[in-house]
């Protein structure tokens, strides 16, 4: 059976853990890492780290690449700007999740995938509808396919997190930016 391939955005290996495990039934999966909202180079470097650690731990996550994207810091504060004060899960947020997932769905046209998709729709802190809508406006845009997700449904969260004490996963306890830290 031929499997479509799925690029898969994503934030760290904690969200993607229950993404991977429901999805490499279906898809041939490579994992991108791109997350410029993460201020901190050494926090950035050991969130890529531990994603590349559980694709090779993993059985369910065999032959899966983890795809590190460029890491550029002020591509985040460039749209940012003037959102510096909004509340966490607001404007700042959308155009963060626009960021990354404009970046996944233009790197899937270039490199021959046929659809793609974001682990951020696992998180109960993230909105899964400005995600999805922003995935099928960015699937218009490029001309590829947009695989709409809402992976905390279904106990998905409550998985990842099993699955994190599993493998024994580090989980940070903000999205990234400097905006959401506690």
């Amino acid at each position: 059976m031929h499997k479509k391939r799925l690029l898969l955005h994503a934030c760290c290996a904690p969200c993607s853990s229950h993404c991977i495990y429901v999805l490499n039934e279906e898809y041939s999966i490579d994992v991108l890492y791109y997350n410029p909202n993460i201020t901190d180079a050494e926090e950035y470097e050991k969130r890529v780290a531990e994603l590349e650690r559980f694709l090779l731990q993993a059985p369910f996550a065999e032959g899966i690449n983890a795809i590190p994207g460029r890491y550029d810091p002020q591509e985040f504060y460039d749209i940012a700007k003037g959102l510096e004060q909004e509340p966490e899960r607001g404007s700042r947020c959308y155009k963060c999740y626009e960021l990354r997932l404009d970046e996944t769905a233009r790197y899937a046209k270039e490199h021959g995938y046929d659809i793609f998709t974001t682990t951020l729709s696992i998180s109960p802190h993230k909105n899964a509808a400005w995600i999805n809508e922003i995935g099928e406006r960015l699937s218009e845009k490029y001309g590829i396919d947009y695989l709409y997700s809402d992976f905390k449904k279904k106990d998905g969260y409550k998985h990842s997190i099993e699955l994190s004490k599993e493998y024994n996963l580090y989980r940070q306890n903000y999205c990234g930016c400097e905006f959401s830290r506690v």
